[in-house]
């Protein structure tokens, strides 16, 4: 099953997208899809209907994807609040809506899914910190296993920017102490130049006091810029609680 999200992450219904091997399908009212893969493995790639770029994934084998319980090999050791994250392994439902992520005590979104992998979108209740996570499908489970959770608050000065006028950008980070790496990502680039390219990566500061990250831009015309920051993800095997 795979999920259409808009710019600021919600799931897009209508939604028409092509395969590279031909295939099309749409986005049902909850902005997913239900697809079977095709048998050959490898590469297949997938663009929404009248819009440039395309994402790929791979193809399994069937014996390279089933087990007989569940295994999670992959996981973030840090994940947003505000943003989907991915759990990698084995056993899992194609079915979104049969797997059953449990955050916290809090039920999360699986917005898609394969046998081999999870995309979930944490719960709204969920607080900044380290939590405990569990996964559960068609009566499979594994063990419990830890995710710290950030919550990104991006402070500057809103106001409409001025060709030439150099803006700093501060990210703050609550949840950890540890250096995360967050890239920002500029969605104006006709009014605004994010200083170090586009998209642009930066390691906030760490530590017990604040731990935050820098980003400037720079106006180009006068008008309202707008940049996205995302967490860039760190997977590894999972951490126990």
């Amino acid at each position: 099953m795979l999920a259409v999200l808009d710019v600021n992450g919600r799931l897009t219904p209508g939604v028409t997208i092509n395969f590279s091997n031909g295939d099309h399908l749409k986005t049902d009212s909850t902005g997913r899809a239900l697809f079977v893969a095709p048998l050959n493995p490898g590469l297949i790639y997938g663009s929404i209907e009248g819009r440039p770029g395309r994402v790929s994934t791979v193809i399994l084998t069937p014996a390279e994807a089933s087990a007989a319980a569940m295994q999670i090999s992959s996981a973030p050791r840090v994940a947003s609040l505000a943003d989907r994250f991915e759990i990698l392994g084995k056993g899992f439902c194609g079915d979104a809506d049969a797997n059953h992520v449990t955050i916290a005590d809090h039920g999360a979104l699986v917005l898609a899914s394969s046998p081999a992998a999870l995309t979930v979108l944490p719960p709204m209740e969920l607080e900044p910190g380290p939590v405990k996570v569990s996964v559960a499908c068609a009566k499979r489970d594994a063990p419990e296993f830890s995710v710290t959770f950030v919550d990104l608050e991006l402070r500057a000065d809103s106001s409409p920017l001025k060709r030439g006028e150099h803006r700093p950008l501060t990210v703050s980070v609550r949840g950890t102490a540890e250096k995360i790496s967050l890239e920002a990502r500029n969605l104006a680039p006709d009014i605004a130049e994010l200083e170090g390219g586009n998209p642009v990566r930066r390691l906030s500061s760490g530590g017990d006091g604040e731990n935050a990250a820098q980003f400037e831009v720079v106006g180009r015309k006068n008008g309202t810029f707008l940049i996205s920051i995302r967490l860039v993800p760190s997977m590894g095997r999972p951490r126990l609680p």
